[in-house]
């Protein structure tokens, strides 16, 4: 049962992870309508994890570095599920 949620939580950080790398890349567009409803729910699941960073490391000029360090965060934690999970989920 266990591993069973160990994997659940390793497939969500995933999923999450890939909401952010879209969310990254999306800012890339300066002409990109953020008031699309699908866009406005990508920047709402998204940006409270990414202001938690945002609080302690402001941005450096113009380049944000708080997305690397959520990213880096949650791959860490994915580490942590990974080997409590065993090395069946390699």
């Amino acid at each position: 049962m266990s591993q069973l949620i160990a994997t659940s939580l390793i497939n969500f950080l995933n999923f999450y992870t890939a909401l952010l790398f879209i969310r990254i890349l999306l800012t890339w567009f300066p002409t990109i309508d953020w008031s699309n409803p699908l866009l406005s729910a990508l920047q709402q699941i998204t940006d409270p994890f990414l202001n938690v960073f945002r609080s302690f490391i402001p941005p450096l000029g113009m380049i944000d570095i708080s997305p690397m360090l959520a990213i880096l965060a949650l791959q860490l934690l994915r580490g942590l599920f990974i080997s409590y999970a065993g090395p069946a989920m390699l």
